[in-house]
């Protein structure tokens, strides 16, 4: 894994629980120590010339199947293993289906450019021996042409698949050829079996076929956009395919995790090669369930259980599951690529019965920006379809953007409050509206938007000229025909939806990156303006940080956790009114709450329902308040003396933080409260910085360590440049003052309540979102252990 996601994943599963693999709940950090124990099994058992065992198998199987499962568990070409590996493998000159496909798989990934000449080999010799002919045309066999099982044939059109990713081009027929085979195969209950073998219909072959139906669609089909005579047509009529849809009903009403279902099959036999095809059936189809299985909950908390725990391997029964290279080599693949964060969920709205059309105009348009967003982060990323009436705001949660596409939205509107508390946990909506349904869709998420949002001040408005979507990840042309397009929601910190009321889902269809083809210039430049939207919003709306799906399950499930059981204390904690913003971040505190009702500090937070002025009655009932803000504001002479009332006489305790590091705020803050120290008899308290070695910034108190943080700096850049943030560790800076020995104002100049609200905007100066949890934990802490 690179260094920067394993630091980012660490950030997260320091402050996080751990889960029983039993109740299904997945602890990040059991997953990530079994893909490093696995790892390492794997590389232990590599020979000095670099290659693994494959005496065991066909000359070179072993091999690329392991160097394949490391390449996708975060090595890269610069590790010594992956590198002897690779030179390894492309030493070999091999002549069967199995072993050429994995060769090519792990040069496309390992090096695409320094092994280019090799895969365009291996891809000519898979073009040569597919059999051309015969009730088993489109089919390969194990050596060369003539015959043909479907378990070779996925093996082939994945390294097809691979090898067109990276740009070496495959002859169209033999995707047509394979097209044909694999619906001609496929059983009427949706099921594929393999041809000769007593075991009848199985979940290894029904996942191989939905598999290479799925690869094939991606390569050979047109799409629901085209550029006909140079005009572009969105929103084509299409015929709708069903065979896919009947395998995957089929694995839902078989599915397993512990074996691979078929009626002939013992209960673990071939199971981790059934595995490795149910991670590609899930991700290639976008399924977060199978039937009513999560897949890759279910199918990773088996594969932790199973592991062997002492040297890391994995092992099956039969000839080649036996060998532990191979089932370690197919558990890491179905753990590493099945993990790959979930970027966006399309919402699929609308009546059971309705016409998919509705939320589903162009099929691939979320796939192929998954795709866009892959290569401009360098990283592995995946997406998935999501039905947010049968969904949970946990489930939602499993994604930082919910993507809506439609004519209509009537079905949303009454999900209004559970979008709300997506949104007010992290999430981020993101609707578009194509075929010319522009103006009535807008009125459509209008009423969604008062359905999420009671408060008059949320609602959809153009989206100001100097907002970082227009340039968040690229610069949008002036002259774009999106420019005045864009409508937003502002709340608290952040923006949390944006709606287009032009279509952009038909020029991401058009945008395939597994197909190079020419279009006139201005539609080019169209795809370009639409591709440059959607890459900035999702870099705005996760700022190009996705999370590992493990952890997202773990985040989602905890969202639903308001309460721990046994909380070791109660805190009282109420948040302060005043006019420089009170409510700028109005998800803070409740999600602050939450991080100290888990983890390791489990204290339960109480947060009032409502603000709570100075000059209220309900005023010194709180030991504790929280204040946040990013205007100017000022005092009553009559506020001020009950805020140093409230300080000096009654031990109360002031949390404050200055929302985006506002200068405004800070330079008010700092006035008021001086003004008001300094309305009581004899010297006034000063506000004076918290020295770095104080307690307060250790786990003394019960908190964390946070003597080193990460500080979000903006970066100044020209107006055609992406906005960037400057990550750097410091010591934390909070200003205090001190009555009798005890801190009753701790203050930070520097963001902490945007972090809070799970929204690390690059253009906010502030801390991250763990250090800003940990830092505002360890004031709670210390207030009650004072």
């Amino acid at each position: 894994m690179p260094p920067i996601r394993r630091l980012l994943l660490a950030l997260c599963l320091a402050v996080l629980p751990s889960f029983s693999l039993a109740q299904e709940q997945l602890d990040p950090a059991a997953v990530l120590g079994a893909i490093d124990r696995g790892v390492s099994f794997l590389k232990s058992e590599q020979q000095p010339n670099g290659r693994w065992n494959d005496a065991a198998t066909l000359d070179g199987g072993a091999t690329g199947l392991a160097t394949l499962a490391l390449l996708n568990c975060g090595l890269d070409a610069k590790d010594p293993s992956i590198a002897k590996a690779l030179e390894a493998l492309a030493k070999l000159s091999l002549n069967h289906t199995y072993t050429v496909a994995l060769q090519t798989m792990a040069l496309a990934e390992g090096g695409p450019d320094k092994y280019r000449l090799k895969v365009q080999q291996n891809v000519d010799y898979l073009e040569e021996n597919q059999t051309r002919a015969g009730n088993r045309s489109g089919a390969w066999s194990y050596f060369k042409r003539g015959g043909g099982d479907p378990s070779n044939t996925q093996f082939a059109l994945l390294a097809l698949y691979e090898a067109q990713r990276i740009g070496v081009r495959v002859d169209p027929e033999v995707w047509r050829r394979s097209n044909s085979y694999w619906r001609r195969t496929q059983n009427r209950d949706g099921s594929w079996d393999y041809p000769g073998s007593s075991i009848g219909n199985s979940g290894s072959m029904t996942c191989a076929g939905i598999g290479a139906l799925s690869i094939i669609a991606k390569a050979l089909e047109e799409g629901d956009a085209r550029v006909v005579d140079g005009r572009v047509r969105c929103c084509v009529q299409r015929q709708e395919d069903e065979a896919i849809d009947r395998a995957l009903a089929w694995l839902g009403r078989n599915f397993s995790v512990r074996r691979n279902p078929a009626a002939g099959l013992g209960d673990t036999h071939w199971k981790h090669y059934y595995l490795y095809g149910l991670e590609r059936a899930g991700r290639l189809t976008a399924q977060r369930f199978i039937g009513d299985h999560d897949w890759y909950r279910e199918g990773t908390a088996e594969l932790v259980q199973s592991q062997d725990q002492l040297s890391g391997h994995w092992q099956g029964f039969g000839s080649s599951e036996g060998n532990r290279q191979i089932c370690t080599s197919f558990a890491l693949l179905f753990m590493s690529k099945g993990r790959r964060p979930v970027l966006m969920a399309k919402a699929t709205h609308g009546p059971e019965d309705a016409d998919e059309r509705t939320w589903n105009a162009h099929r691939h348009d979320a796939d192929h920006l998954t795709r866009r967003a892959e290569q401009a982060w360098g990283l592995d990323l995946t997406w998935q379809l999501v039905k947010p009436e049968a969904a949970s705001v946990e489930d939602l949660m499993q994604s930082p953007v919910l993507y809506i596409s439609g004519a209509k939205a009537t079905q949303l509107a009454p999900l209004g409050e559970k979008l709300r508390q997506y949104v007010d946990r992290g999430g981020f909506i993101f609707a578009e509206s194509p075929c010319g349904s522009g103006l009535s869709f807008r009125r459509h998420m209008e009423k969604l938007v008062e359905a999420m949002f009671p408060e008059p001040e949320y609602r959809l408005r153009q989206l100001r000229p100097a907002h970082p979507l227009w340039r968040m990840e690229r610069l949008v042309r002036p002259e774009s025909p999106y420019v005045g397009s864009l409508w937003a929601v502002e709340y608290g910190c952040r923006t949390c939806m944006v709606f287009c009321d032009r279509d952009l889902s038909c020029y991401w269809e058009l945008d395939n990156p597994q197909r190079n083809t020419s279009y006139p210039a201005d539609v080019k430049k169209r795809i370009g303006d639409a591709t440059a939207i959607g890459l900035n919003v999702l870099a705005y709306a996760t700022n190009r940080e996705p999370r590992g799906k493990e952890q997202a399950l773990v985040d989602a499930f905890e969202a639903g956790q308001e309460d721990a059981e046994n909380p070791r204390g109660v805190i009282q904690i109420a948040k302060l009114r005043h006019g420089g913003g009170c409510d700028d971040a109005p998800g803070a505190l409740a999600n602050l709450a939450r991080a100290a009702a888990r983890g390791e500090v489990n204290a339960r937070l109480v947060a009032a329902p409502e603000l709570v002025g100075i000059g209220d009655k309900a005023f010194f009932r709180h030991h504790l308040y929280f204040m946040h803000g990013r205007h100017d504001f000022r005092l009553t002479p009559a506020e001020r003396g009950k805020l140093r009332d409230y300080l000096i006489e009654r031990d109360g305790t002031l949390l404050v933080d200055s929302i985006c590091a506002s200068e405004a705020f800070t330079r008010a803050f700092r006035r008021e409260l001086l003004a008001s120290l300094s309305t009581g008899p004899g010297p006034a308290p000063k506000l004076e910085q918290v020295p770095a070695d104080d307690p307060i910034f250790t786990t003394e108190f019960g908190g964390y360590d946070v003597r080193k943080v990460t500080l979000r700096d903006p970066q100044p850049g020209a107006e055609d440049q992406p906005i960037a943030a400057r990550s750097r560790q410091v010591a934390p800076r909070l200003e205090g003052v001190r009555v009798n020995g005890r801190w009753r104002v701790l203050f930070s100049p520097f963001d902490l309540s945007c972090a809070l609200e799970r929204h690390e905007a690059v253009e906010c100066r502030g801390y991250s979102r763990q250090d800003a949890a940990r830092i505002a934990l360890n004031v709670l802490l210390y207030s009650i252990n004072q």
